[in-house]
């Protein structure tokens, strides 16, 4: 009976001991306040932090008025520690990791000039014509890489 309650203890013990991997996107644009969705989803005006559970790729749009929309991928990269299956043992060790990803984009000023305008028409016009005699066209939604910092930080505090 005094092992099997000393086995629970350790058991609980073991488990508020237990650490955590906080994962974070930092976006944030030139001019900052652009409104932002990550995956169709809005999550908010730059500077903003995003939580996110898996590495990868994510669809980006970013929005301000006076300024060329902007959709393009971006990725994130993590540390070799929140690879399998190291990411089971530092989930589980008591140690705090923080896994984050900076994504910085620059906006295009619009130019809603009425010659801007007719220009914008005529290579469109353009790129329609020439689609339609097989001529593949080229996106008309300017795309961007953004600036990615990965910044991974294992803390070695342990968590109360």
């Amino acid at each position: 009976m005094l092992r099997s309650a000393r086995f629970v203890l350790a058991a609980v013990a073991f488990a508020t001991l237990a650490g955590c991997v906080e994962r974070r996107i930092w976006i944030d644009s030139e001019p900052s306040g652009a409104l932002v969705w990550i995956n169709h989803a809005q999550v908010g005006r730059t500077p903003v932090d995003v939580s996110f559970t898996h590495e990868g790729t994510y669809d980006v749009r970013i929005e301000k008025e006076g300024y060329e929309p902007l959709v393009t991928p971006a990725t994130t990269e993590g540390p070799v520690w929140d690879m399998v299956p190291l990411d089971f043992v530092v989930e589980i060790l008591p140690i705090k990791a923080l896994n984050e990803t900076r994504w910085k984009f620059t906006l295009v000023p619009r130019d809603d000039s009425e010659s801007a305008l007719l220009d914008r028409a005529a290579g469109l016009r353009d790129r329609l014509r020439g689609g339609a005699a097989g001529e593949t066209a080229p996106e008309a939604t300017p795309e961007a890489t953004p600036e990615t910092t990965p910044e991974t930080t294992p803390e070695t505090t342990p968590t109360p």
